[in-house]
């Protein structure tokens, strides 16, 4: 037994052993410090390139709880470092991530940008930024800001809040099978919780009106009353002429990748525009497949961590940064 076991337990370590130099960092921005970690290639002292993550919803750590680490060894073995700062109240970052706007979190971004550019390894002409999901409301307000940035990466993004979420809950409720009678009430629900919005309703008024309120919080009904507007459209076209790599799955139930491809193409310059479809990826761009398969997630997130990711998602992205270096046409 103790054989298999103890096989077992070098392929695990090996497999979580990535080709980086892991650097903690720290940021005081807005009079608050954030913790973060720099991820650099393992050999030369640089100055590299470098992709400053931003974050989609929710707690996220600077790592993604170690799931950043195969795209940040992907971004190395281009030559390129990575950076990425805890959201404000995760890890050792101070504040609170609910409390901030979207311009919030672009100000944020360009703040971590900002102190990289003074970093004698990091080569501050080839600076861009990945951001997954709702990141997809940051990342054109911060390059529109900012067009010395070399590139922009968005995974999974929406344009529009109020029309994201309208997809999100008719695709889920196609997924789990609801009734007509289901998706009537679902509807109902979501114009009164709109309307409560619109009229700045508070969270005590939120509650009294829809009665079960799952999983929202007082400080999650104020985040999203502070951010419901959100558009991209009005950035983007801000910063056209930033190189731009647009990252759709086929199984995203989250965002209408149409709608979203549509827009961006529309806003952007189509030398600009590159856009990378993974038909048989989820929202995350993990495996559709594996995503839906509890124990098979589990198992590829301890024995095999960077197969999460469906193909060629890893590969493209690194080929995609370094091809913006030499003139060649991105993938």
């Amino acid at each position: 037994m103790l054989l298999p076991v103890a096989t077992l337990g070098g392929v695990v370590v090996w497999q979580h052993s990535y080709g980086l130099r892991e650097e903690k960092v720290s940021l005081r921005h807005d009079g608050k410090l954030l913790d973060g970690v720099l991820a650099r290639p393992t050999r030369g002292e640089g100055p590299f390139g470098l992709v400053v993550f931003v974050h989609g919803d929710g707690p996220v750590d600077a790592t993604q709880e170690t799931f950043y680490r195969p795209l940040w060894e992907s971004f190395a073995r281009a030559g390129y470092a990575s950076l990425s700062f805890s959201k404000p109240g995760v890890g050792g970052s101070e504040g609170d991530w609910l409390d901030q706007s979207m311009t919030d979190r672009a100000d944020e971004a360009l703040a971590a940008v900002a102190w990289a550019r003074n970093r004698p390894d990091i080569d501050r002409r080839r600076i861009g930024l990945w951001g997954a999901s709702q990141a997809g409301w940051v990342l054109p307000k911060a390059a529109a800001r900012d067009p010395e940035l070399q590139f922009v990466i968005a995974v999974s993004p929406a344009v529009n809040w109020l029309r994201q979420g309208r997809y999100n809950l008719l695709a889920e409720l196609e997924r789990d099978g609801a009734t007509a009678q289901d998706e009537e009430a679902a509807l109902r629900r979501r114009e009164t919780t709109l309307s409560l919005l619109k009229g700045g309703a508070s969270f005590a008024e939120y509650r009294a009106a829809v009665g079960d309120i799952g999983d929202m919080t007082p400080a999650r009904w104020a985040f999203i009353a502070r951010n419901h507007r959100s558009d991209a459209t009005a950035d983007l076209r801000a910063m056209r002429g930033t190189p731009l790599l647009l990252v759709l799955a086929g199984h995203d139930v989250h965002v209408d990748v149409a709608e979203t491809e549509a827009a961006y193409r529309k806003s952007l310059p189509a030398e600009s525009l590159t856009v990378a479809r993974y038909p048989d990826a989820a929202h995350s761009l993990v495996d559709h497949d594996l995503e839906r398969s509890d124990w098979r997630l589990t198992a590829t997130a301890v024995l095999a961590p960077r197969r999460l990711y469906t193909d060629r998602f890893l590969a493209d992205q690194a080929r995609f940064v370094q091809q913006l270096g030499t003139g060649r046409e991105a993938p």
